[in-house]
């Protein structure tokens, strides 16, 4: 009876690390602890309480289940994104773009 080897699919970031692994080097322990401490830092969570409206949370539940994510996920997600910057205003996106193109 022959054994059967089962292959296992990477994805594309999978198959980028592989290809780049070649590059990769060793840390030092002092490196490692200091990546470590921030990794730790960056996991590191605290409960808050929030008061929302009804509407404004079933709004949220709604489109979590349409992300198909926990809600406090998604509330968690929008938070940080605005705190770091990157939450984009669609609308204001798009009028931008229109008056972009309007200007050529």
């Amino acid at each position: 009876m022959q054994k059967k080897t089962m292959k296992t699919k990477l994805d594309k970031d999978e198959r980028e690390i592989e290809k780049s692994a070649s590059s990769y080097r060793p840390v030092s322990k002092k490196e490692r602890a200091g990546i470590e401490n921030v990794l730790d830092s960056i996991r590191k969570t605290r409960n808050v309480n929030i008061r929302l409206s009804e509407s404004v949370l079933e709004q949220l539940k709604q489109r979590s289940r349409e992300e198909g994510i926990p809600y406090q996920t998604l509330i968690s997600s929008v938070l940080h994104k605005f705190v770091t910057n990157r939450l984009v205003d669609e609308a204001a996106m798009r009028k931008s773009v229109q008056l972009l193109q309007s200007s050529r």
